[in-house]
């Protein structure tokens, strides 16, 4: 196992502990919904944003526990997009992570409640009383716009309208920046907050920004890619999705080997951005790792 897949498991298990925790209810009047919640929520993977907020906080001295807290925060709001991105009305897939979607197995109703159960209760976990006012007010804010119509939501909206005519390379990027790169920069951000950091004048934020944005749109470069090239078994779900379903993809512009190439330079850019930090090895080889995975 390489140190960044140690890493990411050990982080992984707290996380995952801490998102147990805060979803765990003994006695409700609806445990479908709580069932769902946790269904989707406890369902593995990486933990990839949760882990850029502990990373970044680690980087910069920042507060774990804070960090944890906000982390958290951003995982179920990344969680409730996946839910819905799955519903018939977006996406339609049957299948995330191997498993059956929420939608296939709690009905859609329950499945959209679910999701926007995780979405609200973010909010709660972001502002509880442990995370001090000063951090919890612009974490707030930084979700709330990396979640809503200037970020995640802007970006499926593009991406709806990709389904009925051609988008130009501009508008992917604006796409993938919105969909993808807003949470991605957002858990970056949250690290930086839990160490007190908000002036974007910063030479810290700034770097964060940077590695941010490259790192993020490297990782859909490289998610559209697999959909072409990589295994339905590694993925957990069939490959060759986007083009059958007439979808623009970073495929549309360029060949496999030209989009590795493209997810190479936006991984060395992501890293040079953290070049005057000494502590930057995790986040790096985290670059490195998501540039080389298979799904």
């Amino acid at each position: 196992m390489l140190p960044i897949e140690q890493l990411l498991s050990e982080h992984a298990e707290i996380i995952e502990k801490r998102l147990d925790a805060l979803t765990s209810v003994s006695d409700s009047d609806y445990p479908a919904l709580f069932s769902s919640v946790r269904y989707s929520l406890l369902s593995g993977g990486k933990r990839i944003r949760p882990f850029l907020t502990l990373a970044f906080s680690e980087l910069f001295d920042g507060d774990e526990t804070v960090a944890l807290e906000l982390g958290c925060a951003l995982e179920m709001i990344h969680t409730y997009s996946l839910i819905h991105d799955d519903l018939p009305c977006m996406d339609d897939d049957d299948l995330r992570r191997g498993k059956a979607t929420n939608h296939i197995v709690y009905g859609e109703a329950t499945a959209v409640l679910a999701g926007d159960a995780l979405l609200t209760e973010a909010f709660t976990v972001a502002s509880a009383p442990s995370i001090p006012a000063e951090i919890a007010a612009p974490a707030i804010r930084l979700l709330a716009h990396a979640a809503g119509c200037f970020g995640m939501i802007g970006g499926q909206m593009i991406d709806l309208r990709g389904e009925d005519e051609r988008l130009d390379f501009e508008a992917l990027l604006e796409m993938h920046a919105k969909k993808t790169g807003a949470l991605i920069r957002a858990a970056c951000l949250l690290g930086c907050l839990s160490a007190g950091i908000t002036d974007p004048d910063d030479v810290r934020y700034q770097a964060a920004v940077s590695y941010a944005d490259n790192l993020g749109l490297a990782f859909q470069v490289i998610d559209d890619r697999l959909d072409a090239v990589g295994s339905e078994e590694a993925l957990g779900k069939p490959i060759g999705s986007d083009r059958e379903s007439g979808k623009t993809t970073f495929l549309s512009f360029m060949s496999p080997e030209q989009a590795l190439d493209y997810a190479r330079d936006l991984t060395e850019q992501a890293k040079q951005a953290l070049a005057l930090f000494p502590a930057r090895t995790p986040l790096c080889e985290l670059a490195d790792y998501l540039l080389a995975r298979s799904h």
